[in-house]
């Protein structure tokens, strides 16, 4: 699904957001002029492999370090890796640097689970990319439950584990 169908959908399901262009950004560090000029929660994403095969997209906080081993089975899972660039393009029509829980649009098949950091739920303003790395919307952490049950994938809202 394109970026204006992504927005559109949003529209449709009366999502507000705030939205801001920027330079392509692939890690936390290059965004961090982003934070200043939208507040709010800023995430990171990970996109994960299970042990059993199965796919995960979790969303944090972009401050958190996210300890994978404790994570797993903090969400139910055996043991996570990082998935491959062509499993994520596939599955959810993203590529790395441009990963965010909105591709769930993308899986109509339902074969990525989608996991939300508990500290993002409550927040005003959860700051996402919208299918791409050159623009930053923000909509509230209610709204981006909503968006992803509407999209068939109600995330699994858990404790995020964080290393030493």
């Amino acid at each position: 699904m394109s970026e204006a169908q992504l927005l559109a959908d949003l529209a449709t399901l009366g999502i507000d957001f705030v939205a801001l262009e920027h330079e392509a950004v692939f890690t936390v560090e290059e965004s961090e002029a982003i934070h200043a000029a939208l507040p709010g929660a800023h995430t990171k994403n990970l996109f994960l492999k299970n042990g059993d095969g199965t796919f995960w997209l979790v969303t944090v906080d972009h401050a958190r370090r996210v300890d994978l081993k404790a994570l797993a089975p903090a969400v139910g899972a055996k043991k996570f890796s990082f998935g491959k660039a062509e499993d994520m393009e596939r599955l959810l029509g993203v590529t790395p640097g441009a990963v965010t829980p909105l591709a769930a649009i993308n899986d109509r098949d339902g074969q990525v689970r989608v996991v939300i950091d508990a500290a993002l739920v409550d927040a005003d303003r959860v700051h996402v990319h919208p299918l791409r790395n050159t623009a930053t919307i923000g909509l509230s952490g209610d709204n981006l439950l909503r968006a992803l049950a509407h999209w068939n994938h109600p995330p699994i809202i858990a404790g995020i584990p964080e290393r030493a």
